[in-house]
């Protein structure tokens, strides 16, 4: 199978893995009833995956390159640290908020193995936090921010920009939020992040 073709049938399964997690929710989405919904053979999804976990895991480890590779564009070249914090700020909040990433945290919170959640944790903090750890500390050696632990720095900037609304969206208790509202929560999270951490 040409490159092209195994991109676009992985595409395609990966979507119908998450219109069956929508459908079904984690327990009722079995490999059959994703292959059957993408027009892929069982044994393919089980020759690629491997099984259930390992198709979500890959779901999730697309989703983080995505979003990883979306920041490297903010982050690349000699921008202004600030302006690149307020340029990632909605985007990060637009895909931690999104459809998929809310539909995966309930995958993870219904996964008794744990093994979904620690491919969240893996490929997905794991791998956006040394990208704001850079920037921030490009921050504070430019002297816009004061801090002394980069860990902490950045656990506060996700908590100002997150704070619990992936698990009020999860519940059901928050409605999807608009672009409106993302971009003001963004901008609004970064300006207080940046009072907090002021030189």
């Amino acid at each position: 199978m040409k490159d092209e073709t195994r991109s676009e049938r992985h595409r395609q399964i990966e979507t119908a893995a998450y219109q069956v997690l929508e459908e079904k929710g984690f327990a009722g989405a079995s490999m059959l009833s994703i292959a059957r919904k993408a027009k892929a053979s069982n044994e393919t999804l089980y020759r690629w995956y491997g099984d259930k976990i390992g198709l979500f895991s890959a779901l999730v480890e697309r989703n983080a390159k995505d979003v990883k590779s979306s920041l490297e564009g903010h982050l690349e070249g000699e921008v202004d640290p600030m302006a690149s914090l307020n340029a990632i700020a909605p985007e990060l909040l637009t895909v931690l908020v999104s459809p998929r990433a809310i539909a995966l945290n309930r995958a993870a919170a219904a996964d008794a193995s744990g093994a979904l959640g620690a491919a969240i944790t893996s490929s997905g903090r794991a791998m956006i936090a040394p990208l704001i750890a850079a920037t921030l500390d490009r921050a504070r050696d430019a002297g816009s921010l004061k801090f002394q632990d980069t860990t902490d720095a950045v656990s506060l900037f996700l908590d100002l920009l997150v704070g619990d609304l992936q698990i009020r969206r999860a519940i059901g208790q928050l409605p999807p939020l608009s672009p409106t509202a993302i971009k003001k929560r963004a901008t609004l999270s970064v300006a207080r992040f940046e009072i907090l951490l002021s030189p």
